[in-house]
Parts: structure tokens; C-alpha cells; sequence
């Protein structure tokens, strides 16, 4: 499996250390061109604005709907949760607009309100350590997707078929089973592709 870590701004290194580890040969994904032959790619924490920009700068903005269309997994950690976000509060506006979610920017406030938790993640672990630094909510979520977890009642990740999101930061930590998870996912996809039902 080749996995490709969106490399324009953030948390690139640590969750290509984390992909690796999981079994999946990780690159760094600086150009277009890179994303073919791409099994899935994460989209990493960072600043989404700033993400945002370079990413229509370079062509990923468009290239990134196709690499979507084809069902390629894609996973954004916290403000790669706000790239793929299909509504985001208090804007007009999104940048991929992928996933059927309306998220909150910085809803635990700023860098000094970082925490870090144990979350039970059905299906993946039941004590998740997760980093929240500056982290996105999900506010509401349309009827396609799965809830995965909470936080306090607030929904910290969610995913809508070949698509995943977290508020945390999974990279930051050495627990490998959120990438895991995701690699199960491009496992499932790829087969799918390639008896032709996705």
C-alpha cells in the first residue's frame, strides 16, 4: 500500500513515521503528480487556512475532488478535518467540501486550551490517546456518515464511507491503531475497486 501525506504545511513527518510503522509505504505528497498511484492520502494538522491556499495554489483543490471521486481513502486530522469538511461555521465558504459535516474552528479554544485524553473509539481502541491543539468540532453530521467518537458530548471524529476525520492529532502520539484503522480502510477499497462494486 502507498499512502501519501499532504506535504504543503503541518504534521507531515510524524504521521509518515506512524503510516510506515503501521505496515504502508508513506511518501510525502509536495506535487499533483504524486498523487497517482496513491492508495489513499492524509491530509494533516496544521493551519487549514494556510493549507487552503497553497492547496488551490498548487491544483490539489481540484485534483484532491478527482483522487475523492475515484473512492480513494482520504484522512484529515484536525485541520485537515476542516479541508474536508462540506460546511464549515461562520463561513461561506469550504475547500474540498467532501464530507457531509458542518465543523467549528478552534472550538476548544486556543494553544494554551491544548489537552490531551483517553477516548474509548469503538472498533479501534478502547483508550485512544488524543491531542487536541487548537482543535476543530463537528457540529452536526449528515445521515451517510458514522459517528466514531465523542468528547463530552461533542463529536471528535467521524467517517463517511472512504472518507475519515478526527479532531486530535493521532500522528502525535505512538499509538499506531487510528492509522491502522485507515489502512484497513484502503484495504477494503481497494478490493472493492478491484472486483468493480465501489
Amino acid at each position: 500500500m502507498k499512502i501519501g501525506v499532504l506535504a504543503l504545511q503541518g504534521a507531515v513527518a510524524e504521521h509518515i513515521r506512524l503510516l510506515t510503522l503501521a505496515g504502508a509505504e508513506a511518501i510525502a505528497v509536495k506535487r499533483v503528480e504524486q498523487l497517482d498511484g496513491l492508495d489513499g492520502l492524509v491530509i494533516p494538522g496544521g493551519e487549514s487556512t494556510a493549507i487552503g491556499k497553497l492547496m488551490k495554489k498548487y491544483g490539489f483543490d481540484t485534483a484532491l475532488r478527482e483522487f475523492s471521486a475515484q473512492k480513494k481513502p482520504l484522512f484529515g486530522t484536525c485541520a485537515g478535518l476542516i479541508i474536508l469538511a462540506g460546511e464549515i461555521e461562520g463561513q461561506d465558504w469550504v475547500h474540498l467540501g467532501l464530507m457531509d459535516i458542518k465543523v467549528a474552528r478552534n472550538a476548544f479554544g486556543r494553544q494554551r486550551e491544548s489537552f490531551e485524553v483517553d477516548l474509548p473509539i469503538p472498533g479501534i481502541a478502547e483508550d485512544f490517546r488524543a491531542v487536541f491543539i487548537r482543535a476543530p468540532l463537528i457540529r452536526e453530521v449528515g445521515d451517510d456518515v458514522d459517528i466514531l467518537v465523542r468528547h463530552n458530548g461533542e463529536i471528535v471524529a467521524a467517517r463517511q464511507g472512504h472518507l475519515l476525520c478526527a479532531s486530535f492529532h493521532p500522528e502525535l502520539t505512538d499509538d499506531l491503531r487510528m492509522h491502522a484503522y485507515f489502512l484497513e480502510m484502503v484495504k477494503e477499497y481497494r478490493s472493492q475497486t478491484a472486483v468493480g462494486t465501489v
